[in-house]
This record gives C-alpha cells, sequence and structure tokens, in this order.
C-alpha cells in the first residue's frame, strides 16, 4: 500500500520514519513526486492543493494531518472517500496548556503589568478570585471538555456552549453547559473570557462577529484558537478599540500569516501567535493513522471519521 504526504508544514521523514516502526511496508511518497498515482490508496494531508486527491484513481481515504478536517472539505472536487481527523492525546494536552495560557495571562493582567513595566512603573492591580472569572467555551468536542476540566479545576468558574442538542457526555465535572440557539445568549451574558474551539463549518464560519461580541458582557476578553474562519477581524477590532471588548488573544486568522498591513500585528489588546495551540507530532499521532489503515485493509470500520454534513 502506497500512501501520499502532503504538507507544507510538516516533517515528512518524521513521519516516513514513525509510519516505518508500525508499518514497515508501507510506501509514503511525498507530493509531488508521487510515481505512478494508481498505486496510491490513502494519503496524510494538510491543506492540499485543489484537485490533487481526485488525481488519485485507487484513493480509498484521506487522512487529516490534524484534529480538524475543513481543509480538505474546502476541495470541490474532493473524491467520495472517507475523511478521517486526528485524535492525538499529545495534540489535546498542547490545546489544553495553550487555552490556560491564554486565559491565565487574561486573568493575571499580564498585558497591563507589562505596559507598567515598559513605563517603569511600579503598580499592583487588585486580584480576581478565580471563582469570579467567568469563562465560556465555545465547541464541546474532546478538546472543550478537556480544556473546560482543566480550567475547571483552577478554580474558575466554566460553562461550555456546543452547537446541537445537550447531551449528558458532552459536558465536563463542574463545567455548567448550554447548547442550541436558544443556549447561545444565555452563555454569552455570563461569560467574561469566550474561547473559542468550534469546528469550522458552514454553520460555525464567521461566527465570531460583531452580534455576537455584542453579547458578551463589557469588558469580555476573545480567545480563538480554532480557526481563522470563525472570526470577522474587522469586526474584532472595532470591539477592541470600542472598549467593548478588552482584549483578544488569536492563534488564527483568516489569512495566514497576515498581511504585513494587517493591524493585527501591531494592536496594543491583541496577541497573535502563529497557529501554534496544537501541532501534530509524528511520534505520537502516526499510532492512529496505522491503526486506521490497518482497519483498512480489514474492511473494518475506520476511526474518526468525519461526517461531510457536520463537517466533524
Amino acid at each position: 500500500m502506497a500512501m501520499l504526504f502532503a504538507s507544507a508544514v510538516d516533517d515528512p521523514d518524521a513521519w516516513r520514519a514513525a509510519l516505518a516502526a508500525l508499518e514497515p511496508k508501507l510506501e509514503l511518497r511525498v507530493w509531488p513526486e508521487v510515481g505512478r498515482i494508481g498505486d496510491i490508496e490513502t494519503a496524510l494531508v494538510w491543506r492540499p492543493e485543489p484537485g490533487m486527491l481526485a488525481r488519485l484513481p485507487a484513493l480509498r481515504a484521506v487522512f487529516s494531518l490534524g484534529a480538524g478536517a475543513d481543509h480538505i472539505f474546502a476541495d470541490d472536487s474532493l473524491p467520495d472517500v472517507p475523511v478521517v481527523r486526528l485524535v492525538d492525546p499529545a495534540l489535546t494536552a498542547q490545546m489544553v496548556e495553550y487555552v490556560l495560557l491564554a486565559v491565565l495571562c487574561r486573568h493575571r493582567e499580564t498585558a497591563r503589568y507589562r505596559a507598567f513595566q515598559a513605563r517603569r512603573e511600579w503598580r499592583q492591580l487588585p486580584p480576581v478570585p478565580a471563582a469570579r472569572r467567568r469563562v465560556g467555551i465555545m465547541g464541546m468536542g474532546e478538546i472543550g471538555r478537556a480544556c473546560a476540566a482543566a480550567l475547571a479545576g483552577l478554580g474558575f468558574a466554566v460553562a461550555g456552549w456546543r452547537r446541537g442538542t445537550a447531551r449528558p457526555d458532552a459536558g465536563a465535572a463542574g463545567v455548567e453547559l448550554y447548547a442550541g440557539a436558544d443556549g447561545l445568549g444565555p452563555f454569552l451574558a455570563r461569560t467574561d473570557v469566550l474561547v473559542c474551539l468550534l469546528p469550522l463549518t458552514g454553520e460555525t464560519a464567521g461566527i465570531l462577529d460583531a452580534g455576537l461580541f455584542a453579547r458578551l458582557p463589557r469588558g469580555a476578553y476573545v480567545v480563538n484558537a480554532a480557526r481563522g474562519g470563525h472570526q470577522n477581524e474587522a469586526d474584532l477590532l472595532a470591539a477592541v478599540d470600542s472598549g467593548h471588548l478588552s482584549g483578544a488573544w488569536l492563534d488564527v486568522c483568516r489569512e495566514e500569516p497576515p498581511p504585513p498591513s494587517s493591524p493585527l500585528w501591531r494592536h496594543p489588546r491583541v496577541v497573535l501567535t502563529p497557529h501554534v495551540a496544537g501541532q501534530v507530532t509524528a511520534e505520537t499521532a502516526a499510532a492512529q493513522v496505522a491503526e486506521n489503515l490497518r482497519r483498512l485493509r480489514a474492511g473494518a470500520p475506520l476511526l474518526e471519521v468525519v461526517d461531510p454534513a457536520r463537517g466533524y
């Protein structure tokens, strides 16, 4: 079995070594040096070129090099084969670390203390107990639940919101759960720090807009560690500049990297990181890919297949 590897950000040699230890007979071919395309039955990709996968006549499954698959479904010529997302405990742990970092920096006012330092001003701010800092997680999948549980464990008042109906297993201990369109308003009204971890779908694209920000309490803070397609950046900056939002912490942008002229680069109340909240490592994620290859050969159901209608 031959597998196509296509990614501008992931190391093909690391993946080749990790997969060889688990699937010695697997031949990994790195785009664009694909050899005879009729040999390729699977593809392991991140943001593949449009039309790339449609050129593979023997393709049986596509594996995403990430927890999301929106970058694959963006291709209108995508063949009708299963698309599988990565669920990697190491990736989830990184996401938890990142969200904790962003929330704690807002909670402990690190931006204000850095500003004081720049002015050589020795000034203390009154502490706010974690129980009085209301954090809201949009998206209660595996990563959202893990982040909510970690924040609740630190004493924050945590709530989660999911687009669908409420499910008993969709929350975490000590986390209040809201669901659906009816639950969004009350969820936003009680949220001081909003964390977006939603999958990017047709329904969630642009959800972080002026209308949503207006439903947050004045002074709320926004963290987006999901996808740039969720945010209307002009609306976000307008809400920050008006004072309605106290600031934002963004790991993603609509255009990555943003153009040099983008205000996101230099805004004093925006933290910008280069899509590093959760990065896939071959060392830990190869096991899931190898398991799905074994299942594919055996005709067994694949793990973590994405529903094309829902996008996750």
